[in-house]
């Protein structure tokens, strides 16, 4: 893992080799061990370099043997080793043993095709001096960060935005549009971020920036989830192939110069892919860890990560995160997320990668299988109305709706703690267009953008619906669950992503996800709706693929948390004083931005903190850290 920035230019500016050097300086903790600099006729190229694969022999910016090839890579990629191979095969020779070697010869050897070849995670920008132009791409699922900005002569690009500040290349100033997206999402979508004139390149995306005067860019869309039913084939045929996918995504992750271990929450997912690692390595040392809360344990999950631990044999370590930490930590977290598009999960996993930075230098994750697994209860939510709706209207068979009314009723008792959110739910209506339906599932804009001034608000989500449409309707022809996920992987997982990226970051940690193996995301778009959500249980096909790996208590689990955070409790205390003097400060007030009367009202409710509060706070805080900051 590391941090890469650039300049692109025409021709050479003589305050370019300062600027990237800055901008590289403010990457120094996503590459703590090395950096490196690289110019050519108006290209400034900069590298902070996170050692994990051939520590010795990856410096960058590295270049081909003929020097017409120069490369800044951020991420690893998984199959280096089977390509380094099948390109020595084809007559290539190798200097290094790196990962990011193999890249600069699979360009070579293919171009852009290079990028379907790659299983792993990437951003990257590829100087080609005989082609005159720069080549800049990112993986499938969008882990790795790819900020760019275009000014009038030149091109910027960076891991993170605050690079772009600090080095004076432009002022942080908010985006309307962006802040109106995270109103409603706590995200923003496609390439928008919550900056102004800066950009993010989409998962799946490449981008090829001519070296002519104009500077000329072209955006190309490389890779996209394809849904396609494999009516051929078997259900134990999928949970045969969906083990051996895991099982080898898993294995290959684990490649690394380095010390490896693993997060681990006691859910299905980090638990899979725990006893996987573990087991893989008999008789060496493989560290777990976990974040508990001291409130109790309707916010402990650490139970069930022990019993994992146990039986896969980890040196295992938790830590008990409290309020204090809280109001110590918010702020830097907000500094390194760069934009608040996160839920209150964000802080204990900030806290456990600090934890996880003393004992590894790579780290796996779970993250990616309820998206690709199916194993949101808004899911679930959403198909109970569906086959309401068929059950009334007398078109309630399991082809059209994956699920039938009979089949549901067995997994609905995992709604019981939804009751509320099916509440507020069917009060806004009922058998209106899926794509209306799953939009107020996802929207999050009630109570958060009434406390801002009418100016700031807009028309609230409506603002965002047609976006959101536009993803959400991409997948022709196939099921209601098929594109709600794909508006998810597409649109709220590069969010989390975000999250996983810069906690780990933050502490030169890496973040390696097995779930979110392209290969993996594909088989699960092959399955029929009736098989990998039949009944409407949640990761039906992942929990039978991993029914022999896991403790049953953790198995057949119903009331996996997602890392709760006490804020309400900790709000009837010290917390409360802090976000008082925050959203109530003069600083805060003279914005113009939000709605004092409402604002008042919401800190003065009995229940505590909500999440309108929690998406008020991160916004005050980011535009203290960023927009106020006299760069």
């Amino acid at each position: 893992m590391c941090g890469i920035a650039g300049i692109i230019r025409a021709s050479e500016h003589p305050d370019d080799a300062r600027t990237v050097n800055e901008m590289s300086r403010r990457l120094v903790h996503r590459g703590p061990d090395d950096e490196g600099f690289y110019s050519f006729e108006g290209v400034s190229l900069a590298h902070r370099r996170l050692a994990i694969i051939d520590p010795k022999g990856g410096k960058q910016p590295m270049s081909s043997a003929d020097g017409t090839i120069c490369i800044v890579f951020n991420g690893a990629i998984y199959n280096y080793l089977e390509l380094r191979q099948e390109l020595i095969a084809l007559g290539h020779s190798f200097e290094s043993h790196s990962d990011t070697e193999v890249i600069i010869h699979l360009y070579q050897q293919y171009g852009e095709e290079c990028l379907g070849r790659m299983n792993g995670m990437f951003a990257f920008a590829i100087l080609d001096q005989r082609r005159k132009r720069v080549f800049a791409a990112r993986d499938r699922f969008g882990l790795k960060p790819f900020y760019f900005y275009r000014g009038a002569d030149a091109f910027y690009f960076a891991s993170e935005p605050k690079a772009f500040f600090d080095a004076g290349v432009l002022q942080a100033e908010p985006d309307p549009e962006g802040l109106r997206e995270y109103l409603t999402f706590q995200f923003t979508l496609g390439a928008r971020t919550m900056f102004r004139h800066i950009s993010k390149l989409e998962p799946g995306h490449y981008l090829t920036i001519e070296l002519d005067q104009a500077l000329t860019m072209r955006k190309t869309c490389w890779w996209d989830l394809k849904f396609h039913d494999d009516v051929h084939h078997t259900e134990d045929y999928f949970v045969d192939k969906l083990l051996a996918l895991v099982s080898d995504s898993v294995k290959m992750r684990m490649r690394a110069d380095v010390p490896v271990g693993s997060y681990l929450s006691g859910g299905l997912d980090s638990s899979a892919v725990v006893v996987i690692a573990a087991g893989s390595m008999p008789g060496a040392t493989f560290h777990t860890f976990t974040g508990k809360f001291a409130e109790g344990s309707e916010f402990d999950e650490s139970g069930y990560a022990r019993l994992v631990a146990d039986q896969a044999g980890t040196v295992h370590h938790e830590l008990t995160v409290r309020a204090e930490d809280f109001i110590n930590t918010i702020e830097s977290i907000i500094l390194a997320m760069d934009e608040p598009c996160a839920g209150p999960g964000v802080f204990p996993q900030y806290c456990v990668s600090r934890l996880a930075r003393s004992y590894v230098k790579v780290v796996l994750g779970g993250q990616g299988g309820d998206e690709v697994f199916i194993g949101y209860a808004r899911y679930l939510v959403a198909y109970l109305e569906e086959v309401l709706r068929g059950g009334i209207f007398e078109t309630n068979d399991q082809s059209r709706h994956a699920v039938s009314l009979e089949s549901i009723v067995p997994n609905l008792p995992l709604l019981q703690q939804y009751v509320p959110m099916l509440r507020q739910f069917w009060s806004k209506g009922l058998f209106e267009d899926i794509a209306c339906r799953y939009f107020k599932l996802v929207d999050r804009s009630e109570g958060l953008s009434g406390a801002l001034s009418p100016e700031a608000a807009g028309t609230g989500a409506a603002d965002c619906f047609e976006t959101f449409r536009a993803i959400f309707s991409r997948p022709e022809r196939t099921s209601y669950i098929n594109r709600m996920c794909y508006f998810d992987i597409k649109s709220s997982l590069p969010a989390l992503l975000q999250v996983d990226d810069r906690t780990g970051m933050a502490f030169g940690l890496e973040s390696r996800l097995p779930l979110l193996d392209y290969r993996i995301a594909e088989l699960f778009a092959s399955i029929p709706p009736g098989l990998k959500f039949k009944g409407g249980q949640s990761k039906a096909l992942f929990r039978k693929a991993i029914r022999n790996l896991l403790p049953a208590t953790v198995l057949n689990r119903k009331d996996k948390m997602g890392f709760p955070v006490p804020l309400s409790l900790w709000y009837q205390g010290e917390l409360k004083d802090y976000v008082h003097d925050t959203l109530l400060s003069q600083k805060a007030l003279s914005r113009g931005l939000y709605n004092e009367r409402k604002v008042r009202e919401l800190l003065g409710k009995e229940q505590g903190f909500s999440r309108v509060l929690w998406g008020l706070l991160c916004l005050e805080l980011w535009h203290r850290i960023f927009v106020d900051r006299p760069y």
